[in-house]
Order: structure tokens, then sequence, then C-alpha cells
């Protein structure tokens, strides 16, 4: 079976409900995201939180079923803002949960642009104090085989058990 290193956008790919927890203890930090190696304008708004029950079928025929919960991130420059803070960004989506019900563990998935280019999609690792700021990197969420990734992950299970 062929190898495809999907490593890179598995580092954590942390649900809303750890986002929300880990940001808790910095609310007044600037909260910036960053995608393609660069960090979010500071005028960027969160212009849509949405979540959603899924059921599909993957390319072996498996049913699948999941929750996701999606945050649209426009990234623009506005004026003299700055990066929102962690407690405003926690503050809307408090919002969004009092019409939308949020499930805290669902997968998380960032939906992001500029306005201009389509919009990509993306998984955030965990957030990191640093300069002043919390920084959240978003990883692209690629496409994948399931059936593959169960099959790799059995089979290094196995190796692990063999060869340790």
């Amino acid at each position: 079976m062929s190898r495809i290193d999907n490593s890179h956008s598995n580092k954590t790919d942390i649900s809303l409900g750890e986002l929300l927890e880990r940001i808790a203890v910095a609310a007044d930090l600037p909260l910036v995201f960053a995608y393609d190696g660069k960090p979010v304008k500071a005028g960027y708004h969160v212009t849509e939180v949405k979540a959603g029950q899924f059921s599909a079928l993957d390319c072996g025929a498996n049913p699948e079923a999941w929750s996701e919960i999606f945050v649209q991130l426009w990234d623009i420059e506005e004026g003299e803002r700055t990066h929102m803070t962690a407690g405003k960004f926690s503050a809307i989506v408090r919002k969004v949960s009092e019409h939308v019900r949020l499930d805290g563990s669902a997968k998380l998935t960032f939906e992001v642009s500029d306005g201009v280019r389509p919009m990509q999609l993306f998984c955030a690792n965990d957030p990191v104090a640093e300069d002043g700021a919390l920084h959240v990197s978003l990883t692209p969420r690629p496409a994948s085989c399931k059936p593959r990734d169960r099959w790799l992950a059995e089979h290094a299970s196995n190796e692990k058990r063999c060869c340790a």
C-alpha cells in the first residue's frame, strides 16, 4: 500500500472545546491565526461559525458519521484594527452557541479566505503564547483515503508490537 505522508496535517487537530479551553487562560491576549506561513491580517473577521452532522460512505464502502464545526475567517486589513483578543473570539463562539448547538468535541475546521483567493480548509494546532499574543497555526486539511489510513495505522501498530 502506498505511503503518503500526511503527518504534517495531523500535528494536533484540536477540537473547538479544546481550543476554547486553552485560550481561556489568556483571554486578553491577541489571537493570531497563521496559515501558509504567515499570520492573518489584524483586521480579520470571524464571519461564520457553523455546525454539521455528516454521514458518508468512504471509498472502501465503509459508513462514516461525524460532527464538525466550521469557523470561517475572512483575512483582511481593516483600518487601524488589531488582532481580536482570545476573549472576543470566545465571546463570538458563545454567542453562536446561543442559537446553534455546538459540540465541543466535534472535529474543528477553519475555512480561510482573503476574499480574493478561494476558501481553504485547515485544522488548528495547539495555541502557543509568544511575543505577547496567542498564536494558532492552521495546517491544511488534505484529502485522505480512510481505508488506507486505517490499514497503515494497523500495520504500524503491528510493527511496534513485533519489533519493539
